[in-house]
């Protein structure tokens, strides 16, 4: 009895799913690490959320980009983020920001010989406040170090309350991407109410502190998820990969001596749109 056949089927670029001789060769100017995060996400979203999410969208990048002749590499996505303030949350998988500084210079190191000009901190989790290791670590590395919030990425007027953590955008954009990871009955969903600060500078936006979570909401959402769809998360999701996908290709033949200018400097002649 003969086994069946199972096609052969890596996803373009992404690192974990390809082998030697096909990373080898060729060109690879820009490589996008996804940053997530193992948390609660509510009632009806599970805890691997932020990095299901991000590594999708780094490997529908860089399916985009090659598609278009440039070189991107999707690389693993790290699965834990900073959660100082969920640690009250069974199963909440904290680490420092101290810890992701170490682990993104080794990684910046590992790239460096190998012709990455840039690499893209593509981040799924709200708590990972990235530029502080960006400007740490920029000087000391010739690859160029960029930051993409990917839920930034596409237009929330899409939905009508995008949410912060497992609300509508969130729920819509797992729903299309691993809709057999959502739990299917909405009655079970919580509904995300968050209290607001007691301060009136953080209400106003003008002060800052962390969010004690199990203060802030009793189901672990903050947004209402309820009228997510999965249609309008593959609106969203397309959009949001298709501007990234953008970015990476001006990244990958921008001069990194010449980024920033003015009418009296002349730019890159990036395409306005991509073929």
């Amino acid at each position: 009895m003969s086994e069946p056949i199972v096609p052969y089927a890596p996803r373009p670029g992404v690192v974990q799913e390809q082998t030697w001789p096909a990373m080898r060769e060729g060109a690879w100017p820009v490589a996008l690490l996804p940053f997530g995060a193992t948390e609660p996400h509510n009632t009806h979203l599970p805890y691997g959320t932020d990095t299901l999410l991000g590594a999708e969208v780094a490997a529908r990048v860089a399916a985009a980009c090659i598609a278009q002749g440039t070189g991107v590499a999707a690389l693993p996505a790290i699965p834990f983020g900073v959660n100082t303030t969920q640690l009250d949350l069974r199963f909440t998988i904290n680490v420092m920001p101290s810890t992701q500084l170490a682990i993104l210079r080794d990684v910046v190191r590992s790239l460096e010989p190998h012709g990455v000009k840039a690499l893209v901190l593509l981040n799924a989790h709200g708590g990972n406040e990235l530029r502080a290791l960006v400007r740490e670590l920029q000087p000391s590395t010739p690859i160029v170090l960029a930051i993409v919030n990917w839920w930034q990425a596409g237009d929330h007027e899409a939905f009508e309350q995008a949410g912060d953590h497992a609300g509508e955008l969130e729920t819509a954009a797992l729903m299309h991407v691993a809709p057999h990871l959502v739990v299917p009955d909405r009655a079970t969903w919580g509904d995300g109410h968050a209290r607001p600060s007691v301060f009136d500078g953080v209400r106003a936006g003008w002060a800052w502190l962390p969010r004690r979570w199990t203060q802030v909401t009793d189901d672990t959402g903050v947004g209402d998820p309820r009228a997510a769809s999965a249609e309008d998360g593959a609106v969203f999701v397309e959009q949001a990969v298709e501007r990234i996908a953008v970015f990476c290709e001006q990244l990958a033949v921008a001069n990194p001596s010449a980024m920033w200018w003015d009418e009296r400097i002349a730019r890159i002649d990036f395409p306005e749109t991509r073929k």
